[in-house]
This record gives C-alpha cells, structure tokens and sequence, in this order.
C-alpha cells in the first residue's frame, strides 16, 4: 500500500514529529500490575500534528494467509501514502477478543509509524536501572520546561491551543497531565483556568465504563 514516491509525506512527516508530543501511561494494565500508553494516548501524541501537515490516518484490518492483520496508512494531500501491518493474534476467538487484538495492532501500528515511543508522566522510567541489567541508565532525562523562558503574556494562540487541549481530554487523568503540561503563565490566565474546572465537572460526572467496554487493551505485554 506504500506508493512509489515518498519525497513530499516524508517531509511533512518529519515536520509533524517536531511538534509531536508523549504518549503517556495513563492505563493500568491489571495483568503486569503496570500502566500503559492506550491508544487514546498514542493518538493524542500525535494526531494533530499529522493532520496539520497533511496527513490522514486510516487503520482498516483485514484476513489473509497469514491470518488477521491490522493496516497502518498515512495518506498525505499529494496523493503518497506510507502503510505497516501488525499481525493480530487473537486470545480468544470472539468479537471481544477480536476487538482488544485490533485495538493492541492499532495502537502498535501507529506507534511505529509515528515514531513515538510510551513515557511515564512523571519520568519516572529514566531512572536508575533502567536498561534493566543492573547497569546505571546514561539516557538524557526527559527535559521539563523552563518556567523563566516562557513570555510573561502568552499569545492568543497559546491561550486557545491551551483551552482546545483541556477540552480533548478524555477522562480526568489526561485532563490532570494536560493541565500539569501547561506553563504557570497559561494556567492563570483569564479563560483557561475555568475551562479546566469546566472539563473536570464534565468528566466526573460521566458514568464509568460497563464491564462490555473493559476490554479493549487489556492484552498482556
């Protein structure tokens, strides 16, 4: 499904990596005791800055020889396109299992293309031994900006950039690391503020999931 020419999407796809964020592990995952980047994060990592530059996402599955896979495909405005499949291997052989492998491929998929990679959202996962063979992790920590460098009046751009992303988030912890992402100057500006206690009230008085929409990630690692 890939085309033949990748001049223009690679270029729109490597502007699109400069403005892409972090998936975050906002996810437990009840069998490792552990939490994961869910798809949600993966797309909220990067989605937008695809789509600014260009390029549309579009995941469908299918059934070959092999068995049932999942496709990756970014299409960009000039007509190129770049695709990966992720195999899905199914833990039981009904709509549920099928569902949660789709949604394992998907996230997988986009991970891949995307070139993002799941973080803590404390930064927690560079520390210490983290190439677990007991040797010091020498990695660069992940850099947290400098309140000293941020304009004292933020832009009207910034200020709506801000409220958009408080108003995507999904459930109350992405809403707490949106919020906690913003910069001092943004988070008390007139507007911004009001609209994330506006999305809290939202959130929390969403009934939590039934056990039917459980499943969609709970494959072990």
């Amino acid at each position: 499904m890939t085309s033949d020419t990748q001049t223009t999407i690679a270029g729109a796809l490597a502007a699109a990596q400069m403005e892409m964020g972090k998936a975050l592990k906002l996810s437990n995952n009840p069998h490792l005791k552990s939490k994961y980047a869910d798809l949600q994060s993966v797309m909220d990592a990067c989605m937008d800055a695809l789509n600014s530059h260009g390029i549309a996402v579009i995941q469908p599955s299918g059934l070959d020889d092999t068995g049932h896979y999942v496709d990756t495909v970014f299409l960009h405005v000039s007509g190129e396109r770049l695709s990966c499949r992720v195999p899905m291997l199914l833990g039981k052989q009904d709509m549920q299992g099928l569902g949660s492998a789709m949604t394992y491929a998907r996230r997988y998929g986009l991970m891949a293309m995307a070139g993002v990679a799941p973080e803590d959202d404390d930064g927690e996962g560079a520390k210490g031994n983290g190439n677990g063979k007991g040797q010091p992790d020498n990695r660069e920590p992940p850099r947290k900006a400098k309140p000293e460098a941020e304009p004292d009046n933020p832009t009207i751009g910034t200020i709506m950039e801000a409220k958009q992303s408080l108003q995507r988030a999904v459930d109350l912890p992405r809403l707490k690391a949106i919020w906690e992402s913003l910069p001092k100057q943004v988070q008390t500006w007139p507007g911004v503020l009001e609209e994330k206690d506006a999305r809290k009230t939202q959130l929390a008085a969403q009934e939590p999931p039934s056990d039917g929409d459980a499943f969609d990630d709970q494959i072990p690692y």
